[in-house]
């Protein structure tokens, strides 16, 4: 971690924190920052589920369009890949991942956001990739991401026009998963998260390996991965714990090891 990224552990839930005044702005020193953050938290077993948040008035406004303004083709041709990277080791990292968005979530800010599991968001934010008024597109998962969660016309759409998304279209259309009062972003989010706090790890991730993994094929290929994460699961000490206990006392009494 850095300067403006820190992860903050609290009843087994990390926060990653972001904290670049006044906007946030994700030049590439915090885009680095973003991926160790990610990688610590991924590699923390104290650590269940994780938040990635901006702070009580902006989530990310995008990248630092000063940094990137005066660099060259070979200059970007370098540096995309790391860019992209970096918010993949958020996407990648195998637990559950919640953005709580305040404010603005705009262009490398909304691609951050899509790498979590799901977006809670106030009801005054505004979220976009407007990359298009400046000449370019998105370069760290907005085409991709944002295509495979609305739709390829809304895609388009939201790309194409660099338009913002208010609270209630995101909800709509599927950019976001629940709408609350802006003062309450970071407290449903810590609720969500600390759901899986004492929750059967191993199955958590193999649920996050299935989905994303089965996205990126076909459905045949998906359900010969979702067969191999299934079986591996009887190797863990939660899935004997866990249909135990449903034998002696019924559904949902299971303490879990996270083994």
């Amino acid at each position: 971690m850095g300067e403006f990224v820190t992860l903050e552990v609290e009843d087994g839930v990390g926060t990653i924190r972001l904290n670049r005044p006044p906007m946030n702005a994700l030049d590439k020193n915090v885009q680095e920052d973003i991926r160790s953050a990610a990688h610590e938290a991924g590699a923390n077993d104290d650590i269940k589920a994780v938040i990635v948040y901006g702070g009580e008035k902006v989530f990310a406004a995008g990248a630092d369009i000063k940094e990137m303004q005066p660099m060259s083709f070979r200059d970007m041709s370098a540096r995309a890949d790391a860019l992209s990277s970096s918010f993949t080791a958020l996407a990648d990292l195998p637990k559950p991942t919640v953005a709580a968005i305040t404010g603005y979530a705009l262009g490398g800010g909304l691609e951050l956001s899509m790498c979590c599991d799901i977006r809670i968001v106030a009801d005054n934010a505004k979220l976009g990739q407007p990359e298009i008024l400046l000449g370019i597109i998105p370069g760290a998962g907005g085409t991709q991401r944002l295509s495979r969660l609305v739709g390829p016309a809304k895609a388009k759409d939201i790309c194409y026009t660099g338009r913002f998304v208010d609270a209630d279209e995101a909800l709509r259309i599927g950019l976001a998963d629940k709408v609350v009062p802006a003062a309450s972003v970071y407290d449903e989010a810590k609720k969500w998260a600390g759901q899986f706090v004492g929750g059967a790890s191993m199955a958590l991730r193999a649920v996050k390996a299935a989905v994303d993994g089965g996205l990126n094929g076909d459905l045949a290929s998906g359900l010969k991965l979702e067969s191999q994460l299934f079986a591996a699961l009887f190797a863990t000490e939660d899935q004997k714990n866990g249909m135990q206990s449903f034998i002696d006392n019924g559904p949902g009494k299971a303490k879990f090891t996270g083994r």
